[in-house]
């Protein structure tokens, strides 16, 4: 939840159509007060009134000063997202603002190590780094210097706002997420920012999975969605395979998969326990960590392939998914014939190779 919810408040639409005005006419004494009067009325407008805001919210990004408060209009917008507004029409310019703000937060990075000594690391996200001598530093105009600064500063204040968009539509993802993940990993490489959940949010795949069972022989096809990390994909690929039958172990409760798929969050966390039924294993016979993502499995002849082998030892997890508002799902769409099991697993290394030692 981005703000706590307050009393119903009236007349948020006219508050937003002030800022509109505002911005439109580049007005700043205008505009302060009015993005100050929108700050305090998204919090107590009412689900109906933020079903029709939120679209406004968002467009007014790409027109607000970049050197303004525009993760915090993001995140209004955002607000207006978890309460009814449309993802979809919300997202373009939520998300447009946060790749900028990456790519600006990267040049930030790459302009400070330039002009710096090889032993001078970069300097903690906080706006009291911002100076003269800062902007100096990264060369260009006053103004050009304060917004990559601000960008490295600000970058993970749009986070909730990117979140509520990419976790309520499939099709935010599909547009948008790709373009985006790039900037994301490599501005968290850098080690100075938490961006854990925007890339996990950024890494959700929409796609069919080959899945080869080694003990058994057989093969599946699986198409997963909205599966925020490992743990939530091996809950529910035991629960469609040894669940439904089709390679021997243990199912996981009904409880840990409905927690995996329930379109409705869970209210804080639980003590729903899941218990492992498989090894998750790359094609070359890496283990594919829990803890990691779906993208971690690779990508075989334009297919994801993923080898499930006995477990070797006994693994339990907290069965609360990552992203409660974001269901998972995975479907059993066809097992695959025994030519086409044997085909992908001439893909894979022979069995003694894929079992490693913990």
């Amino acid at each position: 939840m981005i703000f706590k919810r307050k009393r119903e408040a009236t007349s948020f639409a006219a508050i937003v159509t002030e800022l509109e005005g505002a911005v439109a006419a580049r007005d700043g004494d205008r505009t302060g007060p009015a993005f100050t009067a929108v700050m305090h009325g998204v919090q107590s407008a009412s689900d109906a009134e933020c079903h029709l805001a939120g679209p406004r919210l968002a467009a007014l990004l790409p027109a607000f000063p970049p050197t303004g408060p525009r993760p915090m209009l993001a995140m209004a917008a955002g607000f207006c997202v978890e309460r009814g507004a449309d993802p979809v029409a919300c997202a373009e310019p939520i998300l447009g603002g946060v790749q900028q703000d990456l790519l600006d937060a990267l040049e930030f990075a790459r302009r400070w190590t330039a002009t710096g000594a090889a032993e001078d690391e970069l300097p903690e996200p906080d706006e009291k780094i911002i100076d003269d001598a800062l902007t100096a530093r990264l060369g260009g105009d006053v103004y050009e210097g304060t917004r990559l600064a601000l960008a490295w500063c600000s970058i993970e204040e749009w986070q909730p706002a990117a979140l509520a968009v990419l976790c309520r539509s499939a099709e935010v993802r599909r547009r948008h997420a790709s373009a985006i993940l790039p900037a994301c990993r490599d501005l968290a490489a850098l080690e100075r920012h938490d961006l854990k959940c925007l890339a996990y949010a950024l890494a959700v795949l929409e796609e069919p999975l080959v899945v080869l069972h080694r003990p058994t022989g057989t093969g599946f096809e699986v198409r997963i969605g909205g599966i925020g990390d490992n743990f939530q994909l091996h809950t529910l690929l035991a629960h469609v395979l040894v669940g439904g039958g089709h390679v021997p172990g243990t199912a996981p409760s009904a409880e840990s998969v409905r927690l995996a798929t329930d379109p409705e969050p869970a209210q804080g966390r639980t003590g729903t326990i899941a218990t492992g039924a498989f090894e998750l294993l790359a094609p070359n016979g890496e283990r594919i960590w829990n803890e990691g993502l779906p993208d971690d499995i690779p990508v075989v002849e334009g297919r994801r392939l993923l080898v499930l082998d006995e477990p070797m030892y006994q693994r339990s997890w907290n069965a609360d998914r990552f992203f409660p508002h974001l269901p998972g799902s995975a479907e059993l769409t066809r097992v695959l014939t025994a030519d086409e099991t044997r085909t992908w697993f001439g893909h894979t290394s022979p069995g003694n190779e894929i079992r490693r030692p913990s």
